[in-house]
C-alpha cells in the first residue's frame, strides 16, 4: 500500500511517496500553487499513477505545541482533499522537517539556489519517512 505524503506551503507543495511496504519514503515532485485546479490535477495524477491508498498531510504545530494559521490552513487543505479523492488522510506534526530538510540539504553541499529547488520535496520526504517509522513502532 503506497502512501503520499505532502508538505503544504503557500507557495508550493512538496510530495513525497513510499515504497510498496509502507518501509521507506523518496521525495516525488514540487507542486507550485497557481491555481486549485493545477493542484487538483496534478494530486489526482499522482494518486492514479502511484495507486496510493493513504495521505499523510504535514501539520506544522508551533514548537509549544499550539496551532497557528498554518496549522489551520495544512488542517483545511488536508478536509478538502479527504473529501476529493475519497481517502483516509492524516495529519501528521511537522515540526523542525523543513529544517532537517535544509540540514540535509547542507549537509549535501546543495547551492543555496539548488535547495530552494529541492527543500519541499525532501521536506515532504522527512514527514512522511517520520509517519511510517512510526507505524512500526
Amino acid at each position: 500500500m503506497r502512501i503520499l505524503g505532502l508538505d503544504i506551503g503557500s507557495k508550493r507543495i512538496g510530495a513525497a511517496v513510499s515504497d510498496e511496504l509502507g518501509i521507506t519514503a523518496r521525495g516525488l515532485l514540487t507542486i507550485e500553487r497557481k491555481s486549485d485546479e493545477e493542484v487538483s490535477r496534478r494530486l489526482k495524477d499522482i494518486i492514479s499513477s502511484e495507486e496510493i491508498k493513504e495521505i499523510v498531510v504535514g501539520l506544522p504545530v508551533n514548537m509549544n505545541g499550539s496551532r497557528g494559521p498554518q496549522a489551520k490552513a495544512a488542517a483545511d487543505f488536508a478536509d478538502k482533499i479527504k473529501k476529493i479523492y475519497g481517502l483516509p488522510v492524516k495529519l501528521w506534526d511537522e515540526r523542525m522537517s523543513t529544517m532537517e530538510a535544509e540540514r540535509i540539504l547542507i549537509a549535501a553541499d546543495i547551492s543555496r539556489s539548488g535547495r530552494k529547488k529541492k527543500i519541499d520535496k525532501l521536506a515532504a520526504q522527512v514527514i512522511l519517512q517520520s509517519y511510517l517509522n512510526a507505524r512500526k513502532s
